[in-house]
């Protein structure tokens, strides 16, 4: 019996593989006792890059009780080299897959004037009833607009 072929070794992503910016500072509190950044703040930094883009295009509104909401189901982040204070960090997203209900974020994390990802992953969010907590038949229009030009 034979093993399934490997999988290729991940590689870092260059800054053109994204299509939205923003940029992140780290703070002191972001290094753990290794001398870089903790690997949990990568995830709050796909939280910030994606629905701070969501925000700025007027596609998410925090405030507002409306009857959608995204719930993440799936989320992976690769590391290839380390982050650290006091760095800057440019945050890039795209739009990898987008479904009726559902949307694949991608995220590339560099540090400011680097062309290849010091770290990339992925979220999906499942947009849902905030009450039944059941997939939407479709997403709102704006948040859909929003998300096709991350395509």
């Amino acid at each position: 019996m034979s093993s399934p072929p490997a999988e290729p070794r991940p590689a870092p992503r260059p800054r053109g593989d994204f299509r939205a910016w923003r940029t992140i500072g780290t703070r002191w509190a972001d290094n753990d006792v290794y001398g870089h950044v903790n690997n949990v703040v990568y995830y709050a930094w796909f939280d910030t890059a994606v629905n701070g883009h969501l925000i700025d295009a007027g596609a998410l509104d925090l405030y507002a009780n409306d009857g959608v909401i995204g719930l993440v189901v799936e989320t992976q982040c690769r590391y290839f080299a380390p982050l650290a204070f006091p760095q800057r960090i440019d945050a890039g997203v795209r739009v990898a897959h987008l479904g009726r209900s559902s949307v694949r974020y991608e995220v590339g994390l560099f540090a400011q004037g680097t062309e290849a990802s010091a770290a990339h992953g992925h979220f999906v969010h499942v947009y849902v009833d905030r009450a039944t907590r059941r997939p939407v038949a479709a997403l709102p229009t704006l948040l859909r607009t929003t998300l096709e030009a991350l395509l």
